[in-house]
């Protein structure tokens, strides 16, 4: 059994694909996410088409959810590398094309750094994959700036 927190604490879920069916694989993934023990899905962001950043291969359909947790931070990290795993995700190199991406973006308020764990993701302000659709569901979290800083990468929503 996972370690559990003594009470709830909201976090944000990335997630990411761009091998296969990728809308089917992102509402699968939202849907597992709903079913782990200890987590349930409080909203969902619209599904966003992205162009790969750093990277070749097709663009990716992306997702932000928000989820109400018991598990500790890295008990739902494991519980999400799981679920990448059962999604057919490999890590064959960094950036590589993948069937399902799922990141850790921020739990609670907690700044975490470990070797295995970086809370808030290192790298989200970088990408406008991830933040669209934060500011979608929390826009307290995304600073402008940060916006218009990756305001050339392409982005777009999807219709429904």
């Amino acid at each position: 059994m996972p370690e559990m927190l003594g009470s709830q604490v909201v976090a944000y879920i990335g997630l990411g694909s761009n091998l296969g069916d990728s809308r089917a694989t992102v509402l699968g993934a939202m849907a597992a996410i709903a079913d782990l023990d200890g987590v349930v899905l409080t909203r969902s962001s619209s599904l966003y088409g992205s162009a790969p950043v750093d990277a070749a291969g097709a663009d990716y359909v992306n997702a932000v959810v928000e989820v109400k947790t018991l598990l500790k931070a890295q008990a739902l990290l494991e519980a999400l590398h799981v679920l990448e795993h059962l999604g057919g995700r490999e890590r064959s190199y960094r950036n590589a094309p993948r069937t399902l991406d799922l990141d850790l973006l921020f739990f609670g308020k907690q700044r975490i750094n470990t070797p295995t764990l970086t809370l808030p993701h290192p790298r989200m302000q970088q990408r406008a994959f991830v933040l669209r659709p934060l500011a979608e569901l929390a826009p307290e979290l995304v600073e402008p700036f940060h916006l218009e800083a990756v305001a050339d990468q392409r982005v777009w929503v999807l219709p429904q």
